[in-house]
């Protein structure tokens, strides 16, 4: 079973209801538009276009952030069938290892995730392969590119991505591109985050083997829990 460490003071507390309402939001949003549009769709004979496009970016949100949120809470499922044969001081070695490990992944998630977004939102990727040896400025700015359905809800908002991501010098005046539909770095803006979320949410995992609060990296064990049930059911039938 997972273990959740509770926050600590009035910030932690803030921090952990955010993150808990924003995967709580995700989740009953995706459920409302689906079932609105079967409604609409077996009822009426009608759909809301954009809604499909929404949910799928809305799940690939929740994923992303669920895992961040999974490193926080250990939930992540974990495979501990040779550490547990080890005494305590292997076994917080082998999890530092293993922990470093999934701090240079991060980084390189990050790495991905940014070079990625970046031209998106009309910003230079970084150079180099597997670490940023600076920023390629020569890369083609894509802000450009939409979504397929998802309309832009507020007028204003619609403006400031215009002007701030797809406006261009041009015979020394600012031109701006309108957007007819959502650009696609307001979804792809996830990527980034995520992955700054992920990396940090992993440090704290690693940190909290280091100061023995926590034995390893994952502590999950859905297998384990599952057949203990089903031999639990069994018994009692």
């Amino acid at each position: 079973m997972s273990q959740h460490y509770e926050a600590r003071g009035p910030v932690g507390a803030l921090v952990n209801g955010i993150e808990e309402t924003i995967i709580s939001a995700l989740l009953g949003v995706m459920t409302l538009l689906t079932f609105v549009n079967v409604v609409l769709r077996y009822g009426f004979n009608h759909s809301i276009i954009w809604s499909l496009e929404v949910v799928l970016t809305l799940f690939a949100w929740l994923v992303l952030f669920g895992i961040a949120y999974a490193f926080k809470v250990t939930s992540h499922l974990g495979v501990d069938a040779v550490t547990n044969i080890l005494s305590p001081g292997p076994r917080k070695t082998v999890a530092l290892i293993a922990g470093v490990l999934c701090i240079a992944y991060a980084l390189l998630f990050l790495k991905g995730a940014y070079d990625y977004w970046a031209p998106f939102a009309d910003l230079p990727p970084t150079s180099g392969r597997w670490f940023p040896t600076g920023f390629d400025m020569s890369a083609r700015s894509q802000s450009y590119f939409e979504t397929d359905q998802i309309p832009i809800p507020f007028e204003w908002f619609k403006t400031w991505l215009e002007t701030t991501f797809n406006s261009y010098e041009q015979g020394g005046q600012i031109l701006t591109d309108e957007y007819s539909k959502m650009p696609r770095l307001v979804p792809y803006t996830m990527l980034p985050v995520a992955a700054v979320l992920i990396l940090f949410r992993i440090v704290q995992a690693v940190w909290r083997i280091w100061t023995d609060r926590s034995p390893s990296l994952i502590v999950s064990h859905e297998a384990e829990d599952a057949v203990a049930e089903a031999a639990l059911l069994n018994r009692d039938n």
